[in-house]
């Protein structure tokens, strides 16, 4: 294994409801707990999320009702993620866009303190790969791992383990991507988001501002100022939790002056 983990990484993948963070549900994780000795720990669940999993998402993922009809809830599976992955680094394809975000999201509803996430490195494979080849991750692991591609796409099992070895192969092939997590972190980051959704962004004077609507682009402590009714605006719109968050940290602030 040429990466160098000065902790656990855990490589890991979401089938959900849909592609909206703040209000669609994971029904399937599955992960690869990589240890600094390189010794591997899969592991994986599905989960109930609640609501009839559309018919589009049962055709893509091959995941049916039925079979998410006896899995635990996420609240229930919550505690056991944690116990797993306090203390790891992440990585995932398209993960820090999507599935990190939507899974802080879970933890948030759930009432789970997300504080290990904070304390975390994030690689995403997908943007390494965009800014060395930029393509897909069927194409990715056809150009890094093998030309027949893989089995059971939008199975997130399958795409864990495609995801894995397609980094591990990205480290083999170039030579200046440095094997850490901190330095793939740097390097597969394609943003300036404040929140892990891109609700908020930093400026050139790393304020937070808005990254949507009529005030995106301007500070949020500026916009609250100026206009206090746009947080409760905020506050009962389909906003992430994680974003919500955010701007009650900075209305208290504001508060406190």
């Amino acid at each position: 294994m040429k990466l160098h983990l000065n902790r656990p990484l855990v490589v890991f993948d979401l089938e959900t409801t849909g592609l909206n963070v703040a209000t669609d549900r994971i029904i399937q994780i599955s992960w690869i707990k990589v240890m600094p000795s390189g010794e591997e720990r899969p592991g994986g669940s599905y989960v109930n999320p609640g609501c009839p999993i559309p018919q589009e998402v049962q055709n893509l993922t091959g995941i049916t009702d039925e079979m998410v009809a006896s899995a635990p809830s996420f609240k229930e599976l919550a505690p056991k993620l944690i116990e797993e992955f306090t203390g790891c680094d992440f990585a995932g394809f398209n993960s820090n866009k999507f599935d990190v975000p939507l899974l802080i999201e879970e933890m948030l509803r759930a009432g789970c303190d997300t504080s290990l996430f904070d304390k975390a490195h994030y690689i995403d494979v997908q943007n390494i790969f965009h800014k060395k080849e930029r393509r897909n991750l069927d194409a990715a692991y056809r150009f890094y791992v093998n030309p027949e591609g893989f089995s059971n796409a939008h199975s997130s099992d399958a795409d864990t383990r495609a995801t894995w070895e397609v980094l591990q192969a990205q480290l083999e092939r170039y030579d200046d991507l440095r094997p850490n997590v901190g330095d793939l972190e740097t390097f597969s980051r394609m943003n300036n988001f404040v929140d892990m959704a891109g609700t908020f962004v930093y400026d050139a004077e790393h304020r937070v501002c808005f990254n949507f609507g009529k005030h995106k682009g301007k500070p949020v402590e500026e916009v609250l100022s100026l206009e206090p009714n746009y947080y409760a605006w905020m506050m009962n719109g389909d906003f992430p939790a994680a974003a919500k968050k955010i701007l009650t940290k900075i209305k208290l602030n504001l508060m406190k002056r």
